[in-house]
């Protein structure tokens, strides 16, 4: 009792002077005393009365925007520090009331809901705390710092995904210019010029810029993931293999190249996936992994491939990235490598033929009459072939169809081309009957 009477003493005194300094606008004085009163409650382990004179000393009248900026900053020290998590949470709502619609104390509001984020989500309420970090949008502080910016924006991307919330995830994603990952930060300004905001420190816990890169990656592989986009996928793998990090060390880089193998062969054939599948190739790493080298030259090479045979050679690679990094291929990827297997072969069927009879097309897919032409319509809608079944015959035409304007200029082409035989014709002709008239007068 003694002991709390001495500590509401303390408190009045120091709360007439910072009466008698806010007054008289001495900013200085005004946060000293104001830091005072906070590390009198805290000495005295008074978290009722700290929280009740945090409530007091913002609603002040006139109250100077430091002394709240050094009040909140101070009490935030003190978060790990309470007895009990009831303690915290009810300091940080606090401080998070205090901070609410002051531009002033923006980043610490937004550092104090990551925090409450961060004790929701070990309760297991995922879904209240991206909610709760939804609420802040980092990329409008100019004075926070870019490395934590992207980190916040990234754990709210996260909570999203844990959330099984797709939609707002790559919303969110798109606040995240992946450029800014390449930035060099030794070229970035060091002083601000005058007028210019001056940027705070990240917090300690804030990754590196390249740290982040991988998180941000890893992220979107995860949101792709669930659309089975394997291209961006491989796009994905293939940022993060480009980490300096990474690269120096093949414990980490052979996986990272092994996946992006796999979901090369698995995506769609387009001018990306032929890029991408050729700029692999020439990598020099591949030859660590002869496996894949071997699959994607099998791939890319224009003769048909015998699926069983194959899946026999790459059966055990693809059972064992269930044990590499980013874990297994997902059940649908063993259905969709026959498929692209089985798109190769009729691309390379239409190189070497004009016209197929659709037995023989089966034939050569190891598939029934009804599975090929099944396959072969599905590659001509999504336009990677042009292509037309005559079915009462069962004859495929591989020869793209001409309207009349083609029909036409082809038609000029070929007149032009006779002619001009006929000219040269004319031309030896008349050279010859020359050469023979002189030769008689001769």
């Amino acid at each position: 009792m003694e002991g709390d009477r001495n500590l509401e003493a303390k408190i009045e005194i120091l709360l007439n002077v910072e009466k008698q300094m806010r007054q008289a606008g001495d900013v200085a004085g005004t946060r000293k005393s104001v830091i005072d009163i906070l590390q009198l409650c805290f000495e005295a382990r008074a978290w009722t009365t700290l929280n009740e004179q945090i409530v007091l000393l913002s609603k002040r009248r006139g109250q100077l925007k430091q002394a709240v900026q050094a009040m909140v900053q101070q009490a935030m020290q003190y978060i790990d520090q309470t007895p009990d998590l009831e303690t915290k949470i009810e300091l940080i709502k606090i401080l998070n009331n205090v901070a609410a619609g002051k531009i002033y104390v923006e980043i610490e509001r937004a550092r104090l809901i990551k925090k409450l984020a961060k004790i929701k989500e070990e309760q297991g309420l995922i879904a209240e705390a991206a909610n709760l970090m939804q609420e802040v949008a980092v990329e409008t502080f100019g004075a926070m710092a870019k490395t934590e910016k992207i980190a916040f924006i990234l754990e709210q991307v996260r909570l999203c995904l844990d959330s099984l919330d797709y939609v707002r995830a790559q919303i969110l994603s798109r606040k995240i210019n992946p450029k800014v990952f390449e930035a060099d930060p030794s070229k970035e300004k060091k002083k601000p010029k005058e007028g210019d905001n001056v940027v705070e420190e990240p917090a300690p816990d804030i990754p590196s810029l390249l740290e982040l890169k991988q998180i941000y990656y890893e992220l979107m592989i995860r949101y792709h993931f669930q659309n089975n986009d394997y291209l961006e996928i491989c796009r994905c793998y293939k940022a993060i293999y480009e980490i300096p990090s990474v690269k120096e060390n093949p414990a980490q880089w052979i996986p990272v190249l092994r996946k992006i193998c796999w979901y090369l062969v698995l995506s769609p054939h387009d001018p990306m996936q032929s890029s991408l599948h050729n700029s692999t190739l020439e990598d020099k790493n591949l030859s660590e992994i002869p496996h894949f080298r071997l699959l994607l030259k099998q791939l890319i090479t224009m003769e048909v491939i015998q699926w069983t045979s194959l899946w026999n050679t790459f059966k055990d690679e693809f059972e064992n990235e269930k044990n590499m990094l980013g874990g297994s291929l997902g059940d649908k990827a063993a259905e969709d490598l026959r498929l692209r297997v089985i798109e190769h072969n009729i691309l390379v069927v239409s190189k070497y033929y004009s016209r197929i009879t659709l037995k023989r097309l089966a034939d050569l897919l190891c598939l029934s009459i009804q599975e090929a032409e099944k396959h072969l319509s599905e590659m001509v809608v999504s336009k990677a072939l042009v292509a037309k079944i005559d079915r009462p015959v069962g004859i495929v035409c591989f020869q793209p169809a001409k309207d009349s304007n083609d029909i036409l200029n082809s038609w000029a082409s070929n007149l032009e081309k006779l002619l001009d035989l006929v000219e040269k014709s004319c031309h030896q002709i008349h050279k010859e009957t020359m050469v023979h008239k002189a030769a008689i007068r001769a």
